[in-house]
C-alpha cells in the first residue's frame, strides 16, 4: 500500500511538515516494497487552494493513507472522494511516522479546518 506524508526535507529524517498544502515536499512510502521516492509540492506557491491541489497528487500517485498533523475541509473532500484516508501524524520523523503506520499506532484524523483561503497557512 502506498502511503504519503508532507514533509520539510527529502529525507526520511525529515520532519513531517506541519501544513500538509503548502509542504515543501512529500514523502511517498510504499509499504510493501519497503520503497519512498520524494515529489515537489508545486502547489506550495498558489494563491489559494493549496491543499485542493496538493490532495489531488496524492490521489493522483495512488496513495491509500495520508499521515499529516492537520488537513483543511476542501482537501479533505477531494481525498475522500479518491478513497483516500486521512491519519494524524505524530510528532517526529518522517520515518518514525511510517513505524507508526506500519504497527497500527496513528489514529484516523476528525477534525479538519475551514481552511486558510489565501492567508498563507502558516
Amino acid at each position: 500500500m502506498k502511503i504519503a506524508i508532507p514533509v520539510d526535507e527529502k529525507s526520511l529524517k525529515s520532519n513531517v511538515c506541519i501544513s500538509f498544502g503548502r509542504a515543501p515536499y512529500f514523502l511517498f512510502y510504499d509499504t510493501v516494497k519497503k520503497e519512498s521516492y520524494y515529489l515537489d509540492n508545486t502547489a506550495v506557491a498558489s494563491q489559494g487552494g493549496a491543499g485542493i491541489r496538493a490532495a489531488q497528487v496524492i490521489a493522483d500517485h495512488g496513495v491509500k493513507a495520508l499521515l499529516t498533523p492537520r488537513c483543511g475541509e476542501n482537501a479533505e473532500k477531494v481525498l475522500r472522494n479518491a478513497e483516500v484516508l486521512v491519519y494524524k501524524s505524530i510528532l517526529g520523523t518522517a520515518q518514525e511516522n511510517i513505524d507508526a503506520y506500519t504497527s497500527e499506532q496513528v489514529n484516523l484524523l476528525s477534525d479538519f479546518h475551514a481552511g486558510f483561503h489565501g492567508h498563507g497557512g502558516n
